[in-house]
């Protein structure tokens, strides 16, 4: 091959060629960064307006559950509002509550009290004849049992305790009556020592006659034996008295002594 040395003008040209490409290369290179900046810019741009949306987004859905944390906060406040007025509502409605429940058991105590009182009402009623004729029963029993004791005391006696007779038969007798008797034991206390004459006096029945107030009637059935060692037989009388007695505090005494029968039932030989 044959070197072929170009010629001037054309190196000229070659060089110009050469030198071009390096202008537009470094006026590439210039308008490259003004590119990749203006790219940048508009990826920037892009990003922000790409940004915008998933803010947007993201404010939607901050915005959406606001609401639904505002009706969840709501909704648990809700039960608290709701209890607190049932937790009040005893609250409120207990002072009304106790003063019934006051009211009620006052009326139940009062009726009570009522019911005890009439029931205490009627069992004295029922009670009272009961009292007031057991009281009579006893009274009249202590009337017969007195006169009955009296009569056994003032008509039973041996030679022996002749002159004691009146003193025994003094604490059933009171006033006149009772210096009657003594006058007649005295009378006959004498004659029945020297005939040495026994009396014994047996009460068969006693019996209460009338009561008025602090004074009394009774009748004393007895048999009475009568001996003496100058008599074969002893003398037997059935003899019926009524005594009148008056009440001297607890006691009752015989202030008279009358014979209502007097029957000789001595045997006859």
């Amino acid at each position: 091959m044959e070197d072929q040395q170009p010629a001037s003008g054309d190196l000229t040209e070659s060089e110009t060629e050469a030198e071009t490409p390096v202008e537009e290369t470094a006026a590439t290179d210039e308008a490259a960064p003004e590119e990749a900046t203006a790219a940048e810019d508009s990826a920037a741009t892009a990003a922000e307006e790409s940004a915008a949306p998933e803010e947007a987004t993201a404010t939607a859905a901050e915005e959406s559950a606001a609401p639904e944390e505002a009706t969840a906060a709501e909704d648990s406040a809700a039960p608290e509002e709701s209890a607190a007025p049932e937790g009040s509502a005893p609250e409120e409605s207990a002072p009304a509550a106790e003063p019934k429940s006051r009211s009620r058991t006052r009326t139940a105590i009062i009726a009570a009290a009522a019911t005890f009182v009439v029931a205490c009402a009627l069992a004295a009623a029922a009670v009272e004849p009961y009292v007031v004729s057991r009281a009579a029963v006893v009274t009249k029993l202590t009337i017969a049992t007195t006169a009955a004791e009296a009569i056994n005391t003032l008509w039973t006696y041996t030679p022996d305790d002749m002159d004691a007779l009146p003193d025994r038969a003094a604490k059933y007798l009171s006033g006149d009556f009772e210096d009657q008797y003594r006058k007649f034991v005295d009378a006959i206390a004498a004659t029945n020592k020297q005939a040495q004459v026994s009396n014994s006096t047996e009460v068969v029945a006693a019996a209460v006659e009338s009561v008025s107030g602090d004074e009394a009637t009774a009748l004393v059935y007895t048999n009475s034996l009568s001996s003496t060692p100058q008599a074969p037989l002893p003398s037997m009388k059935y003899v019926s008295y009524r005594l009148n007695l008056k009440r001297e505090g607890t006691r009752w005494l015989v202030t008279k002594m009358t014979t209502v029968t007097s029957l000789d039932l001595t045997p006859k030989l």
